[in-house]
């Protein structure tokens, strides 16, 4: 696969931006999926100013890495989120990204209002788009808690620079699904994946290094392959929740990551 391979420093929860950027260099990778959640992990503020965002490139210049998306999650349901959603694609023009990683309901949702949802989205939408950015929705919550369910949401909003970003274990803790038997169909939507471990099933929090949990990657990067996607993915590693393992294993686990994506052919 002709893919960028990045690493989100949403793996680094609970860490600093510094110990994030040298963990995801020292293991090996050349690009980053920078997070900017309010009230989550705020690796990047949503009010950053330009000094701030010129610190950032110089970090990201000197450990020769380059910034392939934005994490801006924030919940869309509300006019609040929406205001917190236009500062995160604001972000992306500084930083000279055209793909921010959002969901329905905020970094953790459920029961998510649809109807509000539906309200609010083709504003912050139109927003993006004069700005040449493209919102990719997760799979995350209830509403979009599979590939399946998530494809008729698109079609309704009905916007060309609204797609997927479809994360492989998500599917099994919100939807009940597996990847490999819910992707082929989702991706001509994608325009980001979230390759992600799970050691568990469904409402399990258990997300653990690349290849140390149960999924086959080398059959779910073979049917992307097979599908023809070209578009980035970031590994995504969020362990049993909080707290955090220690700085050492995190590293360790991106470390590991990344050696067995490479493994089969990213990098």
């Amino acid at each position: 696969m002709n893919n960028i391979l990045a690493a989100s420093t949403n793996s680094y929860h609970t860490y600093g931006l510094d110990e994030a950027l040298a963990g995801i260099a020292k293991a090996g990778f050349k690009y980053v999926e920078l997070t900017a959640v309010r009230g989550w992990t705020e690796h990047v503020p949503l009010e950053a100013t330009d000094a701030q965002i010129a610190e950032l490139k110089a970090k990201m210049d000197g450990l020769g890495l380059k910034a392939s998306a934005l994490s801006g999650h924030s919940d869309l349901t509300t006019a609040g989120g929406v205001v917190d959603g236009k500062k995160a694609v604001d972000l992306c023009t500084k930083l000279g990204l055209s793909i921010m990683n959002t969901a329905i309901g905020g970094h953790y949702s459920e029961d998510e209002d649809k109807t509000s949802f539906m309200g609010f989205i083709h504003d912050l939408a139109d927003y993006a788009a004069q700005r040449g950015v493209v919102l990719a929705l997760e799979i995350h919550g209830d509403i979009m808690a599979s590939g399946q369910l998530s494809i008729p949401v698109i079609k309704e909003i009905d916007r060309d620079n609204v797609k997927i970003n479809y994360d492989t274990a998500n599917c099994v803790f919100y939807g009940g699904v597996e990847a490999v038997d819910d992707l082929r169909s989702v991706v001509p939507y994608l325009a980001h994946i979230h390759l992600k471990d799970t050691g568990g099933g469904q409402r399990d929090w258990n997300f653990p290094a690349i290849s140390e949990g149960r999924l086959d990657f080398a059959a779910i990067l073979k049917l992307l392959d097979e599908e023809g996607y070209t578009g980035p993915a970031s590994v995504e590693i969020e362990f049993r929740g909080e707290p955090w393992p220690p700085l050492s294993e995190v590293d360790r686990s991106m470390k590991v990551s990344y050696e067995h994506l490479k493994s089969l052919g990213l990098s």
